[in-house]
Parts: structure tokens; C-alpha cells; sequence
């Protein structure tokens, strides 16, 4: 390795611009472990970190990019060696720390996980956060005793990365899901994934929230969050449970008390940055495994190269992408 190609984002007084660049490994920081990057992947947050004002970059420049899968090409850790196929995810990848969209990338050993028998690297990367985060989310709702025959599952925000993987991760566990969009086009592919049943918007919140409201779901995932998580917590069955992931319906939940202590509903944070390791490798054991999801890979998988991320990064940020993006950085 000499050179490799990285899309780097510099902040120029209020203005932030990303664009390609010609890079050696001197330009990286010094970590643990190098890594040939193989596959990224688009999430909502790299988008977030491209636009100005934004609260989770403190330094530029940086490269972006919060998912990568690839190959060791040198470690100084006992854990890891040359030839090892390795997922880094979250953390602070890509926010303060260099990440995914560069052909190489330095990683703190403490933040990879071996590649789990049964994914490929691509595989991976159409999981990446949003696949981690909805696999955590089932994982966690189980955990609370959720099993199939209770009723159906609702999922919001279904189109995007985390609704999309949530909706056939449950199909494939045998759950009778109801899929919930604001874009109606998008019905037959959301039922391709496995969705039972397709909502809209409104039939999850039209603008008033009760107290208690007829109770339809023992479930929710829920990567949205705002006024339309307050309506379906109160639309739970009684001992439901929902898992919360995400905020594009904004942060504020004018949610009351009553469906905690009358139907005894349980409201599960799911973090995907922090997750303990050992709760990780657990949940991508699975997700290579009862939760994998292959048969619908190709359907929601878009594939760019590194180029075309700075125009990606803008359609995901107003909405206009479904599924997963992954973004190949070698030649076969």
C-alpha cells in the first residue's frame, strides 16, 4: 500500500464539504489494527455528519463512515492477525474517530468483532448499524419475553435501515408483522421483506395521543421516536413492550404514566454505539445465524462506490432511500 482513496469531510468557518482524496497510512491515526476495507455502508448518521452545526463531530477533518468490514492487514493486538476478516461498527467510528469510506482504515482493537461463520463481508455491511440495531432490538424484546404467539409486531419507520432489517428479522423468527411508512409506493416491497400487514402514518398516530388507547400490538421497534412513539405506547397490549432506537419524529415523548402502571408496558433503549462486546458477539452470532435474513439481502441492498457517497449522503437525509446502501471500496 502506498496510496488509497478516502472521502474526507473539512470544515471551512461555518462551512462543511466533503470530497475525495488520495491518502497514505500516515494519515490515519495510530490504532491498534489495520484494516483493508472491503465494504461500508450509508446510515442516516453519516449524513448527520456531514451537515454543518451538527453535534457529533468536535474535529475536522475526518473521514466518515460509522460501518466497515474488511481484512487485517497488520495488528499490534494478540486478538487479531493479518488475513482476519473483521465488522467495525459504532463506537466512535467515522464521528471522532477516522471511519469506513477509505480503502484503509485504523481501528482500536477493542472495537472489532471477528467476522461470525455464515456472513460475508458484503453480507455484514448490508447489516452494518442498522442491521446491528434492529438484530438488538429483537434480542432485547425477547429478553422481556416477547415470543410470536402474543400478536403482531409493529415496526415504524419501515422503509429505512433499522425497519427494514427489524421486518424480516421477525418474519424469519415466525412474527405476525405490521409495517408502518409514510410512503405508500413502498408497500409490496415492504411485504417482500415479510411485512403481514401495511400501515401508514396515521394509523399509528393521526396527531392526538390518548392516555390509553385500544390496545393492538404486543410490540413495537421502533427506530422513530417523538409524538408518534407516545401514540403507539399507548396502542400496546397489556405487558407489550417497545424498543427505541432512533428520533426522526424528534426527541420530546408526551407520553402519561398510565400505560406503565395499567398495562404494565416496558420501554427498551436500544444503543447500539455503546454495546457491551459481549453482548455484540452474541447478537451478530445471531444475526448470522436464526436472525439472518439472506434471502431478502438483494432486495434491500443498493451498491455505489465511494464517488457516489457525497449524493447519497444528501438522499438519505431528506428521506429518499429505502433498505440498506453498501458502498464497495476494492476491486475484485
Amino acid at each position: 500500500m502506498t496510496t488509497f482513496q478516502a472521502y474526507k469531510i473539512h470544515k471551512d468557518g461555518d462551512t462543511v464539504k466533503g470530497r475525495m482524496e488520495d491518502l497514505s497510512a500516515k494519515d490515519l491515526p495510530s490504532s491498534d489494527v489495520l484494516i483493508k476495507v472491503h465494504y461500508s455502508s450509508v446510515n442516516f448518521k453519516d449524513g448527520m455528519v456531514s451537515q454543518p452545526d451538527n453535534a457529533l463531530v468536535k474535529d475536522y477533518p475526518i473521514i466518515p463512515g460509522i460501518d466497515l468490514a474488511g481484512e487485517v492487514v497488520r495488528s499490534r493486538d494478540d486478538r487479531f492477525k493479518e488475513g482476519d476478516q473483521v465488522i467495525a461498527t459504532s463506537y466512535e467510528i467515522g464521528v471522532s474517530h477516522d471511519g469506513g469510506f477509505s480503502q484503509y482504515a485504523s481501528i482500536p482493537a477493542d472495537w472489532i468483532v471477528p467476522l461470525p461463520d455464515g456472513l460475508t463481508l458484503e453480507e455484514s455491511m448490508i447489516y452494518g448499524t442498522a442491521g446491528f440495531t434492529a438484530a438488538l432490538s429483537v434480542y432485547r424484546l425477547e429478553q422481556n419475553g416477547l415470543t410470536p404467539d402474543q400478536g403482531p409486531v409493529l415496526v415504524t419507520g419501515a422503509t429505512g435501515g433499522v425497519g427494514s432489517m427489524a421486518i424480516a428479522m421477525l418474519a424469519k423468527r415466525g412474527y405476525v408483522v405490521h409495517a408502518s411508512t409514510g410512503s405508500e409506493e413502498h408497500t409490496e416491497y415492504l411485504k417482500d421483506l415479510g411485512a403481514d400487514k401495511v400501515l401508514s402514518r396515521e394509523d399509528v398516530y393521526n396527531g392526538k395521543i390518548k392516555a390509553l388507547a385500544k390496545q393492538q400490538w404486543a410490540a413495537a421497534v421502533d427506530p422513530v421516536g417523538g409524538e408518534p412513539l407516545a401514540s403507539v405506547l399507548s396502542k400496546l397490549q397489556y405487558n407489550g413492550a417497545a424498543a427505541v432506537s432512533g428520533l426522526t419524529a424528534g426527541v420530546n415523548v408526551p407520553t402519561q404514566v398510565y400505560p406503565f402502571i395499567l398495562r404494565g408496558i416496558s420501554l427498551l433503549g436500544i444503543d447500539s454505539v455503546y454495546c457491551p462486546m459481549e453482548t455484540r458477539k452474541k447478537v451478530w452470532h445471531r444475526m448470522a445465524n436464526d436472525l439472518k435474513t439472506k434471502e431478502v439481502f438483494n432486495r434491500m441492498k443498493v451498491v455505489i462506490s465511494l464517488d457516489e457517497v457525497e449524493e447519497r449522503l444528501q438522499q438519505i437525509l431528506k428521506g429518499e432511500t429505502r433498505g440498506r446502501t453498501i458502498i464497495k471500496l476494492q476491486e475484485d
